[in-house]
């Protein structure tokens, strides 16, 4: 959620800037001055808002929606044709989800999700959101001014704006024109904002798919992952610990070629019932085991290195002893601990049974550290580094990196690059398709509005020749529109706040 200090730098910001405003305009001093800039720059300011408006890419515009007049019929004719089956499917969708929510069936996932900064979105995320809730604006609003130039629409003047935190765009059209050119045409300038939305979703998913081979050149996939950051204060960050750029390729024997491959091993450590063994000479070990002060826990788990350093580890392990008269003696397991250095047993060969250590020379025993259930000892292998030592609940180490598919192939390439391309994609995907989504819906304010009222004339004036006639059925499905997706919006805020 949002710290109050941050709500107060928020309402102060905008009511230091509103009232900044107010003061210049009627500052008899400065207000001509200031009028004369806010007329010349296209700026203007009002409570939670600014605005930014210019003529400077009129000319531009023009040019762009006079180049080849017949490829750009066709392609906003496309958009109609989207634009007519987005708003059925728009409709429809809405209309499931909320009927799922009258019967409180549970649905995999949300198809109207608000988003809020420091509610459901993480502040540090906010940038992306921003930056292509901005782009995304910009392209629907650029499809409208393309598509008017290109039905001989007058296209008055382009604008940027930000609404409290939320910036957008928009083409200021003459209406006049617009309103005098058949609904076909019109059906071309109102659809061509969503339809550009959809095309941009596609082109995101193609980027991110196709992401590994426009990437090849800097870097490589499939042989292991880079650590692209590392939480501070946790247990595997400083001198000692895990660094960004560090080349991962194995945990513990586990093999690391993806993130997916990362998940897999940080699951299967969790379930392991011990962490994994190691294969030490038993000569080795009895000299370990010399004067062993075995103690308990707070845990309940034996330990034996009270008076070692922090690089030692108690270990257990088992030996066959024989018990009983010479005719009829038998072997039983004896359980015994050892403290030893911790890296240098690593070192040594992984083991999960007695059996993975045998040897005819020397005997061998596997020794597994003396830890809780929940606690395991982890061998984080990297590329020219030496290995880290994790000793802890393996979910811990999971949430203290942050790991991408993609590892430089240059020391001077960055390792974020791949994180950035690809969460941008998927935000364009989400806001760029929620954006085509809910503008289609027939809703007041709304692409829907005028859409809906083009197509109705379009296709209902030689069936119903009355205009009012066809307006009252504009009316009522206008109504439907606009109950439907308040309705989605108002079940879509109660699960986001109280659930």
């Amino acid at each position: 959620m949002f710290h109050p200090t941050s709500i107060a730098w928020f309402l102060g910001t905008w009511a230091s800037l509103y009232l900044l405003d107010a003061f210049l305009k009627t500052n008899s001093t400065v207000s001509r001055r200031y009028l004369h800039f806010l007329h010349y720059s296209g700026l203007s300011v009002s409570i939670g808002q600014i605005r930014w408006y210019t003529t400077y890419f009129n000319r531009l515009l023009l040019r762009v929606g006079q180049w080849k007049p017949c490829w750009l019929q066709t392609w906003f004719t496309w958009g109609v044709y989207f634009g007519i089956l987005a708003m059925f499917g728009a409709v429809g969708v809405l209309g499931m989800t909320l009927v799922n929510a009258v019967k409180q069936k549970p649905t995999e996932k949300q198809v109207l999700t608000p988003v809020m900064p420091g509610v459901n979105l993480p502040m540090n995320q906010i940038s992306y959101y921003l930056l292509t809730l901005l782009v995304c604006g910009i392209l629907h609003e650029l499809g409208h001014a393309i598509a008017a130039v290109r039905e001989q629409v007058r296209v008055c003047g382009f604008g940027l704006f930000v609404f409290a935190i939320y910036p957008g765009a928009y083409v200021n059209l003459y209406t006049e024109h617009l309103q005098a050119v058949s609904p076909m045409r019109q059906l071309r300038v109102y659809c061509a904002g969503v339809w550009h939305n959809f095309v941009v979703v596609l082109i995101a998913i193609a980027a991110l798919v196709s992401l590994p081979w426009l990437l090849s050149l800097f870097y490589h996939t499939g042989n292991a992952v880079v650590i692209t950051s590392v939480m501070e204060g946790s247990s595997v960050s400083g001198p000692r610990g895990l660094y960004v750029g560090d080349e991962v390729r194995s945990m513990s024997g586990c093999r690391v070629s993806s993130v997916t491959d990362w998940l897999i091993c940080i699951n299967g450590a969790m379930a392991a019932r011990t962490s994994s063994g190691y294969c030490m000479p038993l000569p080795l070990l009895d000299k370990h085991n010399i004067a062993l002060d075995v103690y308990t826990d707070a845990s309940g788990t034996p330990q034996c290195c009270r008076n070692s350093s922090a690089t030692h580890l108690c270990f257990l392990y088992h030996t066959r002893q024989a018990s009983g008269a010479q005719r009829i003696s038998h072997f039983s397991s004896v359980q015994k601990y050892a403290c030893l250095p911790a890296r240098t047993t690593t070192d040594r060969q992984p083991c999960h049974v007695q059996k993975d250590c045998f040897n005819p020379t020397v005997p061998h025993v596997c020794v597994v550290p003396s830890v809780d259930n929940s606690t395991k000892l982890l061998r984080v292998e990297r590329r020219g580094n030496q290995a880290l030592l994790f000793l802890g609940y393996p979910l811990d180490l999971h949430y203290a990196v942050t790991l991408s598919d993609y590892v430089p192939s240059y020391s001077f390439v960055p390792v974020h690059m791949p994180y950035i391309i690809e969460t941008f994609c998927k935000y364009v995907i989400s806001l760029s398709g929620a954006l085509a989504l809910l503008n289609v819906v027939p809703c007041y304010a709304l692409d829907g509005q005028f859409i809906l009222l083009a197509l109705i004339e379009l296709s209902l004036t030689s069936i119903v020749p009355n205009a009012e006639h066809r307006g009252s059925i504009y009316m009522l499905i206008m109504m439907f529109g606009t109950i439907l997706l308040s309705a989605n919006i108002v079940v879509a805020m109660w699960s986001l706040f109280v659930h």
